[in-house]
């Protein structure tokens, strides 16, 4: 016990140096308490109630888990609480939950100066009040898992941060650290190292006859990694003992199966170009997307993540006119690849000539060509994309990547690669692979953009719902399964509380979302509006589009190929009559819809009352209550 404790306390010790932090970034070694030094043994020290504190995950705690956490006595913990209290280094507050919580006296102090408290062992940053200086430095070696407002950010350092760090050396990534967190944490750079040497154990290469080569750092890291878990459909042969030839297109699925063992490839190939394409970006990057632009020229590849509205196609244009070479752009829809074709047109120097699409519609192969996912993956086209060599390849919402029908799209070899998303995260956990088919994830965290003005912070509210009628009631409470979700979106109810919120905001242009045709249509019906949906043709789709863009119509009912399918028009008022079953990605751009650099920005998602549809609402809402968008509830009376 008390050699387990000695090594917890140099730990503890380490997160209080760098949690209080004064305007120079130092932190004074009077600090320390002489009363915790002079502690005996069987007494108590804040170091160990700092200890008990990691392991449980909570700055505050009660008598019992410190118990738990130091393995004592219930009876001796209180007691030795009750006597650090009395040293004034922690205080106590009476709950309804637990009889007494205690936290330390310290936490009193940080209304309004900015504090970090780093935990190694978890790898984990927690941030109160950060200022903008903090956040950059933060996003460049972790990932943002947490937001709350000015208060609470928590940020997690993953292995992929570390081996996707812009920094040229470890060296500058430490004085990266060192500046964020206003002190050295040893524990934490250590692993942070160790992390970057695995990032630089292995490299693709051209060899001067042509052929692609794998290269390890030592004998050793290719013997017991690359050559048990790559085979022959992987590599010819061994060139050497640091050397293998790579067999031709199998370069993706090499760096995707390294990666997965822990060890990210550097691609240093040669790849060609194509023909030079001369492109100027006739329109101001904002300063992150400049950022976005400058980190996509460093590395050579990346996903541009950010909210909706942020910019990622008109940073992609920046990174069109950087590269200055033939351009392949990936889109899921061909709605999309003719809104790409006319913001192109106008947003750089490009002429109509210049640009082709390549879909079901019209099939034309020009110097930027933008062409379905589909299309690309299907045989009997893939040799038009072949043949042509492209400079750069951009993957829009490449959150789909990974899947099946998606990722022969990525067999496509091309000099620089461009992802964009939003979110890019996956309900089967298989997100890793976007980065490993594509390239390191650059952007700027939500809640930045939101202070900053660049993007509205939607107003975010959970409205629960009664029922329309007891026939749907009823049928819910014998149905069992998927089938009662299905009933629970379509309740009738929801209808009324469409036209409540439409009347509550007059002259709002407004979105309402639905997941089922049916329901679409019912509360298109009621509301005398158009439904835009999957069965809509494509040229009424794009009137319908037009006249919202142009305010020649306020309200439109959307099903869920306006999710990702379609670039849909901002809108002041956005309103969820069901979906939220569906996946954190579909909340996260039915909410996004709302946002753009003006205010009063409105989401409402129906959730009929006491039902699971409450569970899923909350659940996925999650996700975006992390990015730092604030998430209400309500429940509505039935008269509304």
């Amino acid at each position: 016990m008390t050699d387990e404790r000695s090594s917890s306390d140099a730990e503890a010790g380490t997160e209080r140096e760098v949690g209080d932090r004064t305007d120079d970034r130092s932190v004074s070694s009077s600090d320390e308490s002489p009363d915790a030094e002079a502690a005996s043994e069987d007494g108590l020290t804040i170091a160990d109630f700092h200890d008990a504190s990691q392991r449980e995950g909570s700055p505050v705690l009660t008598a019992a888990a410190v118990a738990r956490a130091l393995e004592i006595p219930h009876e001796a913990a209180s007691e030795r609480l009750e006597d650090l209290a009395s040293r004034g280094e922690l205080e106590r507050l009476s709950v309804s939950a637990d009889p007494v919580v205690w936290y330390p006296t310290e936490f009193e102090d940080l209304t309004d100066r900015e504090r970090v408290v780093v935990f190694p062992k978890r790898r984990e940053i927690v941030v109160d009040r950060p200022d903008q200086f903090t956040r950059a430095q933060l996003s460049q070696f972790a990932h943002l898992a947490d937001a709350n407002g000015e208060q609470g950010y928590r940020y997690v350092v993953r292995p992929e941060d570390v081996w996707q760090t812009p920094h040229e050396s470890f060296d500058d990534l430490a004085r990266t650290m060192r500046q964020a967190l206003g002190q050295r944490s040893e524990a934490l750079e250590d692993w942070v190292e160790s992390q970057w040497d695995r990032a630089h154990q292995f490299r693709l290469a051209t060899h001067e006859d042509g052929y692609t080569v794998l290269e390890a750092q030592t004998a050793e890291i290719m013997g017991n990694v690359a050559r048990q878990k790559l085979g022959e459909e992987h590599v010819h042969a061994p060139i050497s003992e640091t050397e293998d030839w790579v067999r031709e297109g199998a370069e993706a699925a090499i760096k995707r199966v390294l990666y997965e063992a822990g060890y990210p490839v550097q691609d240093h190939r040669e790849l060609e170009s194509g023909e030079d394409l001369e492109i100027d970006l006739e329109a101001s990057l904002r300063d992150y997307q400049q950022t976005w632009v400058d980190q996509f020229a460093e590395a050579g590849e990346g996903v541009f993540v950010g909210p909706p509205g942020s910019g990622k196609t008109v940073a992609a244009m920046g990174a069109m006119a950087h590269v200055g070479g033939e351009t392949l752009i990936l889109v899921p829809s061909r709605d999309l690849a003719r809104q790409w074709s006319e913001t192109i047109l106008e947003y750089t120097s490009l002429e109509a000539h210049q640009i082709g699409q390549y879909h079901g519609g019209q099939k034309n192969v020009r110097p930027v060509t933008i062409a379905t996912y589909q299309i690309a993956g299907m045989d009997r086209h893939r040799s038009l994309f072949d043949d042509r060599e492209w400079g750069l390849v951009v993957f829009d919402e490449c959150q789909h990547v990974p899947s099946d029908v998606y990722r022969r799209s990525t067999h496509l070899q091309s000099r620089h690669r461009l992802g964009l998303s939003a979110s890019p995260i996956r309900e089967d956990d298989r997100q890793k692979e976007i980065f490993t088919l594509v390239g390191p994830p650059i952007g700027t965290d939500w809640e930045a953009l939101f202070e900053a003005g660049f993007v509205a912070e939607p107003e975010l509210e959970i409205r629960y719902v009664p029922w329309g009628d007891e026939e749907q009631q009823n049928a819910y409470g014998s149905a069992d399964g998927r089938e009662r979700y299905r009933i629970a979106a379509r309740n009738r109810g929801k209808v009324d509380e469409v036209r409540y919120l439409l009347s509550a905001h007059p002259g709002a242009k407004a979105l309402v979302f639905v997941d089922y045709l049916e329901q679409g249509r019912d509360i298109a019906a009621a509301l005398d509006v158009p439904f835009l949906s999957g069965e809509t043709p494509h040229h009424e789709r794009r009137r319908l589009l037009e006249e919202f863009r142009r305010d020649e119509s306020d309200l439109l009912v959307v099903s869920r190929v306006g999710d990702e399918g379609i670039d849909l028009p901002t809108a002041d008022l956005a309103i969820v009559a069901s979906g939220l079953g569906g996946s954190r990605r579909q909340g996260t751009q039915r909410a996004g819809r709302t946002m753009r650099p003006a205010g009063g920005a409105l989401v409402y998602v129906l959730a009929t009352r006491g039902t699971r549809e409450e569970e899923f609402a909350r659940r996925q809402l999650q996700h975006l209550g992390r990015k730092g968008i604030t998430v209400r509830e309500q429940t509505v009376d039935a008269e509304n």
